[in-house]
Order: structure tokens, then sequence, then C-alpha cells
């Protein structure tokens, strides 16, 4: 209990080191807040005159789903950069003659992901109710779906970001490498394209088994109206199963980032 309380203690220190140094880099606070919230703007005012739905807007559909994206961005790109950075830089190599555990280290850096993921989504919500008037819900249930899926979606974020670190052999390359499944996955789970009915078959079969379609359809049902319930894949909410789907793929993420996490890149010593 002693062992797990100092670990906990000092990854949360950690983890206000991590926040400190991003803020300070006013490159990347611009891009990974701004980039979501542009793309949201844009797909807002696109499809404004085409969306064909009674009772929805593009604005509504898009606010939600864009949440899926948000944290995505912020969590698993953000997140498998960052130790690539690490990694390469010396950090790593620095922080394993400390005595800073490697779980301590992913604790910290989950509450850096944790931090930038809420400011996104504040930042996505906003944008949806002061330039496109989106309704807020009004029910607590809804609100406590929000928190078990944002919680749920941000640690298996996180933690298959710390995966994909070991797959990136320059920090220099790993925001390209890492952004390819993840915008592939945008389109493929509905986070782009809705209803997500419109994609083949096929497709919407392979969303279903990796964590963004999930994610997105969770949004969607915090944030849009039962009658929106028809244009999901399923026809329903499907809340028992996004959380199981989220969950598994926590516990896939923890068993990655135990099997792959280096502290030095391949080769040195």
């Amino acid at each position: 209990m002693t062992t797990l309380v100092g670990t906990t203690r000092a990854g949360f220190n950690r983890g206000g080191v991590e926040l400190l140094q991003f803020l300070r880099d006013r490159t990347a606070l611009i891009f990974t807040f701004g980039f979501p919230a542009l793309l949201l703007l844009l797909f807002g005012t696109i499809f404004a005159d085409d969306y064909e739905h009674p009772g929805l807007s593009a604005a509504r559909v898009f606010s939600a789903s864009m949440i899926a994206y948000g944290i995505v961005s912020t969590s698993f790109i953000t997140m498998g950069v960052g130790i690539a950075t690490d990694r390469e830089d010396g950090t790593l190599k620095r922080l394993r003659a400390t005595p800073i555990t490697a779980t301590a280290y992913f604790i910290g850096k989950l509450v850096l992901v944790g931090a930038l993921a809420a400011a996104e989504v504040l930042v996505l919500l906003a944008v949806g109710v002061f330039v496109f008037d989106v309704p807020m819900p009004t029910d607590a249930h809804r609100w406590f779906t929000f928190g078990w899926l944002f919680l749920l979606s941000v640690t298996a974020c996180g933690l298959l970001g710390i995966a994909a670190s070991s797959l990136v052999r320059s920090a220099r390359t790993a925001g390209a490498v890492l952004n390819v499944p993840v915008v592939a996955l945008q389109f493929l789970s509905g986070v782009f394209i809705h209803p997500i009915t419109q994609l083949p078959g096929w497709m919407i079969t392979l969303a279903s088994i990796f964590p963004v379609k999930w994610m997105a359809q969770g949004f969607r049902s915090v944030f849009l109206p039962d009658s929106a319930v028809p244009l999901e894949a399923g026809g329903a909410w499907e809340p028992g199963r996004t959380a199981l789907v989220l969950l598994a793929w926590c516990v896939i993420g923890a068993v990655l980032c135990l099997a792959t996490f280096r502290w030095t890149n391949r080769g040195d010593a």
C-alpha cells in the first residue's frame, strides 16, 4: 500500500511538471486546441444547409462527434509524440536514474493528457454553444454518462498512445506516423461522416473493433436527442457495450504498455 501511494504521488507530481512544460509551448497549445475546433467550425458551417434529418443540425451532430476526435488527438497523439520526444532527447534516460518508476511516469503522462482533453472538450462545447447555439443536456443521467465515457476514453487512448510510441523511430516523424491511424479511424467511425449507416457494412464492422466508433456514438448519446437513435449502426445507443469495449481497450493498452515500453531508443546504451 505504501508503495502504491508513493507511486501515485510521484505520478501526479510528474504530471504537474508535464503540464507546466506543455503550457510553455505556445505552438503546441495553438495546434492542440485549435485544430479540432477549426474542424468543427468548418463541418458545422459547410453542412449546415445539407443536413436532412428533422430536429437535428449538422453543427449539433458534429459538436458531439468531434469530442471523440478531440480526445483522441489530445490523448493518443500528444502521448505518443511526447514519449517519443522524451526518449529521443534523453529525458527518459535521465528519469530512469531517478526513483521514478515506469508506472509513475505513465500516471504523469495520463494526468497531462487528461487535463488537455478536458480543456479540449470545453473548447469544442464552447464553439457549439456560442457559435452554433447547440443546446446542452439538462438530464443528470446524461452528464453521468459523459463522465465515465470521458474517463474511459482518455485512459484507453492515453495507454494506446504510450504503446504506439514504441513504433516511432524518430520524434520528428512521430506526429505524421500517429496521425495516419487517427484520421483513418475518424472516417471509419462516423466522426466525420454521419449518419454512420452511409458507410459500407464492412467498414462499420471494422470500426466496431476500435474504441473511436464507440466514443463518438457515446458522446452522441449524451448530446443528441433520442430521435437520433435510428441513425446509429445498431439502432441503439448501446451504453453497456460502449463501456465494455472501452474497458477492454484500457486493459489492452495497459498490457501493451508494459510489454513494449522502452526507456531508450533501440541501439542506445
